[in-house]
């Protein structure tokens, strides 16, 4: 078994069944907002970060939520959640505060309804039901994970080619105190 051509084949298949123009709205959310708030729980906490690091390097401001130093957030601030199912119980709460802080919310789900879209100004879906079969050999939301951080990877990418940013320009931004 081929199973990183399996793995390419899934997260193609599933980015094939994603809204491409869904990157242009999440994009106008991101370019629009006085500050920037992400967060996702377990494995899509982890893309979360990976999006949050890029958006930093392209020159966002950009707070990580439930970190110490979190400010609050407020009106024309986006809160950018990823949660697979749409309802993780722990971060559904604080869709509910951005909401009533008068922040956007963009959820990256691979459910186009659901208790967060609900709240959302902007519901990203990942794939569709067709493509979430169960996947042997890429257990419990690998498929969503995987395809979720090569999206927000190309809508970075998107955003460099827009804002005609430089490699050089990023490293100046990136962490030093590593």
């Amino acid at each position: 078994m081929d199973t990183q051509k399996l793995i390419l084949d899934k997260i193609s298949d599933v980015l094939a069944a994603t809204d491409k123009s869904q990157s242009q709205k999440l994009k106008d959310l991101v370019d629009g907002a006085g500050r920037i708030f992400v967060a996702g729980a377990g494995r899509s906490g982890l893309v979360s970060r990976f999006f949050a690091m890029r958006l930093v390097h392209s020159g966002y401001q950009v707070n990580m939520v439930g970190e110490i130093v979190t400010p609050a957030i407020k009106s024309g601030d986006l809160f950018v959640i990823i949660s697979g199912s749409g309802g993780t119980k722990t971060l559904l709460p604080t869709l509910e505060t951005a909401k009533s802080k008068g922040a956007k919310i963009a959820v990256i789900s691979m459910k186009s309804s659901s208790a967060m879209a609900d709240l959302a100004d902007l519901t990203v879906q990942i794939g569709n039901d067709d493509v979430f079969a169960l996947t042997k050999g890429m257990p419990m939301g690998t498929s969503f994970e995987l395809s979720t951080l090569i999206y927000l990877e190309a809508v970075i990418g998107e955003i460099i080619f827009d804002k005609d940013l430089t490699e050089e320009g990023m490293r100046a931004i990136h962490a030093n105190l590593e």
